[in-house]
């Protein structure tokens, strides 16, 4: 699965995370979602369903991070996205499809093989929020750090029965 990003996690993009994310600027969720959703029908790999629906996954969040950002975070920026994509004429729905269990750690300060071991076991999906089986679908996240958490989501989803068409990220780090 291809993994894009919109750019570098640094300078104002970083700042621009940073404040949506930790700092409770939900008003930032319209313009970032909507930077996402500019760019998802022209990912080489990722496409809509046979129906013509854009399927957007966000990748969850641990319970306790969603409570102290007010939300799911990365709900609220798929949202946005899908907003952007529909004004764009296309048709669009959100599948918070993904879930963490209890007992996974904030990753911040891990490295990859740390990242891995938190998230083994820990995530599932969720099935208030599938997509129709077998349906193309795109992964959204703010920050790809080391890999982990993407391919954690992904080989949830596949196993699940869904394709992961592309990844989307706001950012980037390293």
């Amino acid at each position: 699965m291809p993994v894009h990003t919109l750019a570098r996690y640094q300078g104002t993009a970083r700042k621009l995370v940073l404040a949506y994310k930790e700092r409770g600027r939900r008003d930032l969720a319209a313009g970032l979602g909507g930077a996402l959703g500019a760019v998802v029908p022209d990912l080489p790999a990722a496409r809509p369903d046979a129906n013509g629906v854009w399927w957007l996954v966000p990748a969850p969040s641990r319970r306790a991070a969603s409570r102290a950002r007010g939300g799911p975070h990365l709900l609220r920026l798929a949202r946005a996205c899908a907003l952007r994509l529909a004004a764009d004429g296309h048709s669009v729905a959100v599948a918070p499809a993904l879930r963490l269990a209890r007992g996974a750690r904030d990753a911040v300060g891990l490295d990859h093989a740390a990242r891995v071991a938190n998230l083994a076991g820990r995530l599932c999906l969720d099935p208030r929020g599938l997509p129709p089986r077998g349906a193309p679908v795109v992964l959204l996240d703010d920050v790809i750090t080391t890999g982990a958490t993407l391919a954690a989501c992904v080989r949830a989803l596949t196993e699940g029965g869904f394709e992961v068409t592309a990844g989307l990220t706001l950012t980037a780090a390293g």
